[in-house]
Order: C-alpha cells, then structure tokens, then sequence
C-alpha cells in the first residue's frame, strides 16, 4: 500500500498535488510520503511484537536526512554500511547503540568513527576485518561488540547483482568455518561476541529461502552455545520485496514474514534485530518526469523524458520494472499506445523501458516512475554534468524540499584547477 492515489483524474502524493510540487520545484523529481514510510516501519515493528526486537532501517535505501530523522523518530534503528551513513545516522540524532554495522570493506577510520562515536554492533564479515577491529579498539582502549556475519550458502532467488546468501557471494563466512571462526574471536579481549548475523539477498519475493537461512542460524545457535560461546542477539538481515508490478501477485507480507521468524528461532531466547531498506521505502517514493518529446522511429515510437539513468540506475542495471503512470490520468475508455520510455544521456542504456503500452503522451504531459523510494536518490549521479534532482517530503497537505537541486555553478565550483595549470 502507498498513499499516491488519484483523485478527480490528478495524482496525490497524500493530500498533495503531484502536478502542484512540479510547478514549484520543476522536474525531474522524487517525492516522498511521509505516511507510508511511517505505516511500512510500523509493519515490520508489529510483525515482531511480542519478541525482543530492533527494526533497524536500510539506511542504503534512502539516506536522506529527513527520512532518517522521520523513521528514527517512529523507533526505528539504522542499519549503516560507511562512515558516511554512521555520521548521516548521528547527524539525525540516532543514537549509538540503535546503530548497526554492516559491509564487507570497513577502513580503519570508519571503526574508529563508530567506536568513538557509539555502536549497537559491527556485523563482522572476515578474519582480516575482526582481527584489525581488534587492533582498533584496543588502541582506543575500548571493547567492540560484534556479531559474525555467516554464509549459509542458500540461493535466494532474486537477481544476480543482488544475491548475498550463496557460497560464490562475497559476503560473511561460509558457515561450515563458524565454529573456527568464533574460537579466534573469542581470543580476542578487543572484541565481545554477542551474536550471529545473516542477510541472504534483497528483493526476495518467497519465504522459503529465508526459512532456510534461519533455520540453519537457529541450529548453528545452539552449536555455538554448546561450545561455550553467548548467543544473545541474531540479526537476520533484511531483504523481503516488493510489487514493482502491481498486475503481478504480491509478496509475502512484513505479518507472514514476522510468524516465519517466531516459527524459526523463537525459542532461542535471542534478542532479534531485522534490516529491512525496500519495503520501508521502495513503494513510499515517486519519480516524476516531464515529457520533452515524442520522436517516431522506424518501427517505434521513443517517449524522451527530462528524466535519465544517472536519476533513476535500476533499469539501467539490473533490467529493473518500474510501473509508469501519467500524473494527469487517462480518461475511461483511451486507448493505449506503445513506447520507448528513454532519458536524454548519450547512451543507448539510457532507456526505462522498451514497447510499453501506456496512455497516449506529449511533450509537457507528466509522468511518474512508481516504487521510486528506494535505491533511486541514493544511487543517482551527476552524469553527464546532470544535476541531482530534488527529493521532496509530503506530510499530510504540506511538502518540503528535502534536498536541493543544484544550480551549473553550484557543481563547476566544486571542483579545483591547479594553479600551475
């Protein structure tokens, strides 16, 4: 469920005009509803009702500092992967210890950064990483808890570029070394072992890879345990997809998701933390775009967007769906016509779509790319010398811009030419 609806045959983003933000902040934009972030975070908190639970945001997803602010302030942790997502996280007020962190690369400025600065955890994912976040903390004359991210070697079934889970990824320790690698771990007074971490994969649109995940987490708990070491606190990663087409079915709800994990590891005692990013933010965001031509090829017709791959990289990248729609709607009974929906970059990649069947289009109707929240603004660029758009938050009958759009000169001087040049 989002909260862009249409009503009297103009799109709403809440009680919003999506055309009203177009003319005040132009195009392309993201937009944003306050709402559905808010209900999809409230959805996984109840999910896990009744357990020891931390929900904590993808930051990934959607890093802008409004958002976090938002979520943090309906309870949510954050679940960081870079220096510059902790000091995103901090800036917003989130504290230390509702802060997680993750990733395979961790530098020594960025453990130093979060010991510092205050850390739930850091999901370790290798030897190297644990025996330098050893070293780091005890320079700093402090202890840093950690959890040990394994590789249960299970296929999660979603797209190549974003499966985690399978012995050939680069992510954890595969899981037949955990009991080795908790030993060494546990050899070490710079580091407190309080857990096991797991993520198979996003955008997963069936339960069953996650049940076989957990599963294996839930006997490799009571392993663990058996060999002396405290299992407190599991962290089950996140990963769970949404519609990106809504003629499609639609998958397992954040309430199935929650039962499969009772069903699992419920009787362990464990505090549990989950790191959802997608379905928080993926359907709670709009792109929107205006239509700068029609152009008639040979055997086609190209709808030419304002909008382009360095604004939105998911089509260009993972061949990502995003349903289309146009903000004025198509009265009952319009025929459809078929387009390449294509931005302006000089590459044939710059293409949203080929052959979409859509409501007939001109230059100056608007157009939005839905299930636009997540890993749209935080993956854009300023290819091309394009501008990153704006992003804008919508809260009831009110919206603010929430990142500028900055002008040529904002991104030429940013940039310096060497005296000796």
């Amino acid at each position: 469920m989002d909260h862009f609806l249409y009503r009297d045959g103009a799109l709403f983003a809440e009680d919003v005009a999506i055309a009203d933000i177009a003319a005040a902040v132009g195009t392309p934009f993201y937009v944003y509803s306050s709402a559905t972030l808010k209900r999809h975070f409230h959805l996984f908190d109840e999910a896990l009702a009744g357990m020891d639970h931390l929900v904590c945001f993808a930051m990934k997803s959607l890093s802008n500092q409004a958002v976090i602010t938002l979520l943090a302030g309906e309870g949510a942790g954050m679940d960081v992967v870079s220096g510059g997502e902790y000091a995103r996280a901090k800036a917003a007020g989130v504290l230390g210890d509702r802060i997680v962190f993750s990733g395979v690369g961790k530098t020594v400025d960025e453990m130093r950064l979060a010991l510092q600065g205050g850390i739930r955890q850091f999901n370790v994912e290798s030897e190297p990483e644990m025996a330098r976040l050893n070293a780091v903390a005890l320079d700093l004359g402090v202890v840093a808890p950690i959890t040990i991210r394994v590789n249960p070697d299970v296929d999660a079934k979603t797209h190549a570029k974003i499966a985690t889970g399978k012995s050939e990824n680069k992510f954890g320790i595969p899981i037949s070394r955990a009991s080795a690698v908790y030993a060494l771990a546990a050899g070490m007074p710079g580091l407190k072992v309080i857990g096991i971490d797991v993520h198979i994969g996003s955008q997963l649109t069936d339960l069953a890879p996650f049940e076989q995940a957990y599963q294996k987490v839930a006997e490799l708990t009571q392993q663990l345990r058996s060999e002396g070491h405290e299992i407190s606190r599991l962290d089950l990663g996140g990963g769970l997809g949404i519609p990106y087409e809504r003629s499609n079915a639609s998958p397992p709800l954040p309430s199935d998701y929650g039962a499969l994990i009772k069903r699992c590891v419920g009787d362990l005692g464990c505090e549990i933390e989950i790191e959802p990013g997608r379905l928080i933010s993926g359907n709670a965001g709009l792109m929107v775009s205006e239509v700068v031509y029609i152009k008639e090829g040979e055997d086609r017709q190209f709808m030419i967007l304002d909008a382009a791959m360095n604004d939105l990289i998911r089509p260009a990248m993972y061949e990502a769906h995003h349903d289309i729609i146009p903000v004025k709607e198509a009265e009952v009974g319009t025929l459809p016509e078929t387009y390449d929906i294509v931005g302006p970059v000089c590459e044939s990649g710059d293409t949203f779509t080929k052959a979409r069947a859509m409501a007939p289009a001109m230059a100056g109707d608007l157009i939005a790319f839905r299930s636009a929240g997540a890993y749209g603004a935080v993956m854009s660029s300023e290819y091309n010398s394009r501008p990153l758009i704006p992003e804008v938050l919508v809260q009831g009958d009110q919206f603010a811009v929430i990142r500028q759009r900055p002008t040529y000169e904002d991104m030429i001087a940013r940039d310096i030419v060497p005296e000796w040049i």
